[in-house]
């Protein structure tokens, strides 16, 4: 590092000291904490960003968000050239980066971090960073601190994108890195139009159908998504999205409103009520990452029947099978890419959902909790569809497949996309939804409109989607613990190697109960083991789950919380 780059951290660096007593860690959200907090952090994921796009030799992306959390919260993280999260290899020089004491110290781990990545920060190389930021008010200043950070690397450029949701910074990051045009119009437009080619492609007979209207209402959580949904609405056709809790309502974010309140409470969120009843409800995320279904039943009195991520997962997986079976029966298919279909779920994914899918002869494979292992898994198929219970989730296609599906649909001529074979038409539709779905991360406005043109592709209700299995009544506890490092789960967290003794206590209690299922598994956050569990009903889940918490508590020596 020549004397230029070192003069210019130093200076940059400090400006923004770290708070005392505060120490943060990189996570799957990246840093979040109070905004307060926060300045010297974003300033030094500025640094990160610069070095990750040095060492890529690509864009990077850099969001402040924090997602559902409170308004007074903020947070930082990092899209990697792909779109997806920071590589975890860099995770620990995050948490360094975030932690250093002083511009000195900085210093010295940046020096030592880029030596041993063998990354040239002698301004050789020119590289950008796109920022984005949600609507919280912190966000502005600390837009700014990002800035310093990334500009205080020689020959990097930071360009503010404004106002976005998470996954259109994500979305762009990727869009950029593959040569494809990547503005937020561009966003909008690719959503649109790949939304339209499914509208188009719809069963003449499915056209008009009982029991579903064309409006969906969305609780937009007095988040960033309504703005945006209110606009892609316009773009649309077939579709008419009504918004409440838009971040210009003047509700208080994630206040009562949201996907997280909704999935969690299962309670209405503000602004809907029995006027609802009969209508397809959705809630999103303050960064509208993520989105359940909700309906309103008669004499609710608050309360909703939820429609969760895994209910999302089931509905793309039936509708994709159903495409590539058209695909794939046909005479001149048989000598073509036969697509490899694997759905991906965590232990947290209920029972009843994971049984159904394997009842439509799909392929269940199951990863430790967090989305960054989700998305590694699905990548290896050809389509690889994800989602946790909370509506976080995607579905991603290999290139070689879109390839195919190119390749078969550039012989399909313009006049015939309608009237051609149902495996022409199934490849089309399979192309749009590659387009319409977000592949860089969980997105709620594109999956929003990839539920709505299924739903209309199939002629159901929110209703008969809801029917299509019923969860088997769950429980989650938390037990304190003193180490939580002493539990060590294996088998995607399903089963627990130790301490010696305690995988045989809970599977003799989960005997007892029909339908019983209950694992455990340590928290990454906090010393506490958490305990989930599901049977036929939901008094023999809480006794199931209690009974295992007092195992816990057994085996290491702490009182349950």
């Amino acid at each position: 590092m020549n004397e230029e780059q070192q003069c210019l951290l130093l200076s940059s660096a400090s400006r923004f000291w770290p708070p005392k007593g505060v120490k943060l860690s990189y996570g799957t959200a990246g840093f979040r904490a109070d905004a307060s907090l926060l300045q010297s952090t974003v300033y030094r994921v500025g640094i990160l960003a610069a070095l990750r796009s040095l060492k890529t030799r690509s864009v990077i992306g850099l969001m402040i968000t924090a997602s559902h959390n409170k308004v007074s919260d903020n947070g930082v993280k990092i899209a990697d050239p792909s779109g997806g999260m920071l590589s975890q290899h860099w995770e620990p020089f995050a948490d360094a980066l975030a932690n250093a004491p002083s511009p000195q110290h900085l210093l010295l781990l940046i020096n030592e971090f880029v030596e041993k990545e063998g990354i040239s920060v002698d301004g050789d190389w020119h590289v950008e960073v796109l920022l984005g930021r949600d609507t919280r008010p912190s966000g502005d200043a600390l837009l700014q601190a990002a800035k310093q950070g990334v500009t205080s690397i020689v020959g990097a450029v930071a360009t503010d994108m404004g106002i976005l949701t998470t996954p259109q910074l994500h979305w762009m990051v990727r869009a950029r890195n593959k040569g494809m045009k990547a503005s937020e119009q561009d966003y909008f437009e690719q959503l649109s139009s790949s939304f339209r080619c499914l509208v188009d492609l719809i069963p003449a007979e499915k056209c008009k159908f009982d029991g579903v209207n064309d409006k969906v209402v969305v609780d937009a959580a007095n988040g960033v998504g309504g703005v945006k949904l209110k606009y892609l609405g316009k773009l649309l056709n077939g579709l008419i999205i009504e918004v409440r809790n838009s971040s210009e309502d003047g509700g208080v974010l994630n206040d009562g409103v949201g996907a997280d309140y909704v999935q969690k409470e299962k309670v209405l969120p503000n602004s809907f009520g029995s006027k609802d009843t009969g209508i397809r409800c959705v809630s999103l995320d303050g960064d509208a990452d993520r989105l359940v279904y909700f309906i309103v039943p008669p004499e609710s009195s608050g309360r909703i029947d939820l429609v969760d991520g895994d209910k999302i997962l089931s509905l793309f997986a039936l509708f994709i099978r159903e495409q590539l079976s058209f695909l794939n029966e046909k005479e001149d298919m048989k000598n073509c890419h036969q697509a490899h279909l694997g759905v991906v779920q965590t232990a947290y994914a209920n029972g009843a959902s994971t049984n159904y899918l394997k009842l439509l002869g799909l392929e269940v494979n199951f990863t430790p909790t967090g989305v960054k292992y989700l998305h590694e898994k699905a990548t290896e198929f050809d389509i690889g569809i994800y989602f946790e219970a909370n509506g976080h989730g995607t579905v991603l296609f290999s290139e070689s497949f879109i390839e195919s599906l190119e390749a078969r649909t550039n012989e399909i001529s313009l006049g015939s996309k309608v009237s051609g074979s149902e495996g022409e038409k199934a490849a089309l539709r399979l192309l749009a939804v590659s387009k319409l779905i977000n592949q860089a991360v969980g997105d709620a406005l594109s999956g929003l409109l990839l539920v709505e043109v299924i739903l209309q592709h199939m002629g159901w209700s929110i209703n008969k989607w809801n029917e299509l299995y019923h969860d088997l009544p769950s429980k989650q506890l938390k037990v304190k613990v003193a180490d939580r490092t002493a539990i060590v789960t294996t088998n995607a967290e399903t089963v627990v190697v130790s301490p010696p003794g305690l995988k045989e206590a809970i599977n003799e209690e989960t005997a007892k109960y029909p339908q019983g299922r209950c694992f455990v598994r340590p928290s990454g956050t906090e010393d506490v083991v958490r305990v989930y569990a599901e049977a036929s009903t939901p008094e023999a889940a809480d006794t199931l789950a209690n009974c295992v918490a007092k195992l816990v508590d057994q085996f290491l020596g702490f009182n349950s919380s």
